[in-house]
């Protein structure tokens, strides 16, 4: 730090001590490649000037790739039926300006805890053909057939809502005005995570806005949906960039903006987008049949613990287990069974449970498919003609109110359901196992190391089985609902 006295007295004594200080200071600041700013403190005057070397831009950017990829951007502003229109210049009731402002720019009404967020129907959208093709998120025109759309020139056209996929998250919109709209085209590679990229949206219906970051992660799953493949970004988005794209530095789309990370409605800087592949190939089907047609080989899967591949007796924690087949599905029919893992589909390995849903979910209907199956430690091969995936249709899990038999180890009490469709849970200590592993009154425990459980005994007869061969866990079967899933809990715990 400069010492007190010496910054004392008038300014051109003050000018003086600096100038004696410091002498003649040169410095030279890399900007970009050829570019260098000098600057130069010499007498009195401290003046600085500035040199370019010859034939550099001074200061890189991305002005030029945002100029070309800017004009295919709209946004985008849906009305659900049934909500009410606001009136003009209008407050809502005992609603002071101050509120208005913090819930127009995203207030929440529980900023308690960070949370994953879709962001507005106030979104974004993007043609891909010059006849007004568009692509956005399913939750931006969820509920609607008709948008509205605004360019990046002010102009404002109706869009058709042509079809949406709500397990991907995508629409296709049509606006029926131009045939010469300007477009973005896809980048027929993927993102490497440090690449540049750009996002444009309509953040807070502002319109138009650009931001910037880098790839930061590939491969996320958020929970959003089974075909959860999300790129991470760090370029800030917000309420409204919903529908945009993620661009690369070249000016090619590599993913539709969907999702933020957010304490408060804002950006903190973690964003998603949906891979440009996933995108193409939804869109190809939307605009041929207005909908998604995917394979389905008709099991219910989860992820291969260390815990489970221990049980299981398996080298490594790879593939998807299958925790039940649908009786009336393809794999059943080909003789899938619970408890085998599934580690290669057509020779490729299945990373996860993950893996193996988008790759049979990427086939059309009718596909043959081989399985590489390891069942009670010995792997086989299944041949599994595909069908197509049904609508959902889930159904609430009965309520037991039977007392049942205690089982202390886990936690838990069970009483027998009736024929051999397993035990019933009936109580969960709150403090035990089952409690912390996520089993819950109405459970079904159809199996247990393997074999299945009519009553209590065999439940308890398991666990002792599984002690005395020195397993630290047991491995359970259970239904809940029409789910079925494994479920290793620790044994030795009361």
């Amino acid at each position: 730090m400069m010492a007190l006295p010496e910054m004392i007295g008038s300014a051109d004594a003050q000018r003086t001590s600096l100038m004696g200080r410091f002498g003649a200071l040169t410095g030279i600041i890399a900007i970009g490649t050829g570019v260098l700013i000098a600057s130069s403190l010499s007498g009195t005057a401290g003046l600085a000037s500035i040199a370019v070397s010859q034939g550099a831009s001074p200061w890189p950017g991305f002005a030029d790739v945002v100029e070309k990829i800017k004009p295919a951007v709209v946004a985008v502003r849906t009305e659900p039926e049934g909500s009410a229109k606001a009136v003009k210049g209008k407050l809502p009731p005992d609603e002071t300006p101050l509120e208005r402002f913090f819930r127009r720019f995203g207030q929440p009404d529980d900023d308690s805890a960070p949370r994953f967020g879709q962001m507005s129907r106030q979104g974004a959208a993007f043609f891909i053909s010059p006849d007004g093709y568009a692509v956005t998120n399913n939750h931006v025109v969820d509920g609607v057939n008709t948008v509205e759309v605004a360019t990046d020139t002010g102009k404002i056209y109706m869009a058709r809502v042509i079809g949406a996929d709500e397990l991907t998250d995508i629409a296709l919109i049509k606006v029926d005005a131009h045939s010469d709209f300007p477009i973005a085209r896809f980048s027929e590679r993927p993102p490497r995570v440090g690449d540049w990229v750009l996002a444009v949206g309509n953040p807070f219906g502002l319109g138009g806005t650009v931001t910037a970051g880098i790839v930061s992660a590939r491969g996320r799953d958020i929970g959003a949906g089974p075909y959860d493949d999300f790129i991470q970004i760090d370029a800030p988005m917000n309420q409204g960039n919903s529908g945009g794209p993620s661009f690369d530095v070249e000016g090619n789309v590599i993913g539709v903006n969907a999702a933020i990370v957010s304490p408060s409605g804002g950006s903190v800087g973690i964003s998603f987008a949906i891979p440009a592949d996933t995108v193409k190939s939804v869109i190809a089907q939307l605009r041929d049949k207005g909908r998604v047609s995917r394979g389905w080989i008709g099991v219910q899967i989860q992820p291969v613990t260390a815990e489970i591949a221990e049980n299981l007796g398996l080298a490594e924690a790879r593939g998807a287990l299958v925790a039940e087949p649908d009786q009336a599905g393809p794999a059943s029919k080909a003789g899938i069974e619970p408890g085998d893992v599934i580690t290669a589909v057509n020779g490729k390995e299945v990373a996860d449970s993950r893996n193996l849903a988008r790759t049979i979910s990427s086939m059309p209907p009718g596909t043959s498919v081989r399985l590489a199956v390891v069942r009670k430690g010995k792997a086989k091969t299944v041949n599994v003609t595909l069908a197509e995936l049904p609508d959902p249709h889930p159904a609430a899990a009965p309520a037991e109110d039977a007392k049942g038999a205690k089982i202390p180890q886990l936690g838990l009490a069970v009483a027998p359901k009736g024929g051999t469709e397993g035990v019933v849970v009936t109580s969960v200590d709150d403090d035990g196992a089952a409690a912390e592993y996520g089993l819950k009154i109405g459970d079904v425990i159809l199996e247990a190391e393997g074999r299945k459980t009519v009553g209590a005994a065999d439940l308890r007869s398991a666990v002792q089985a599984a002690e005395k061969g020195g397993k630290r866990t047991v491995l359970m079967r259970v239904r809940s609902g029409t789910a079925a899933r494994y479920v290793t809990l620790p044994v030795g715990r009361g």
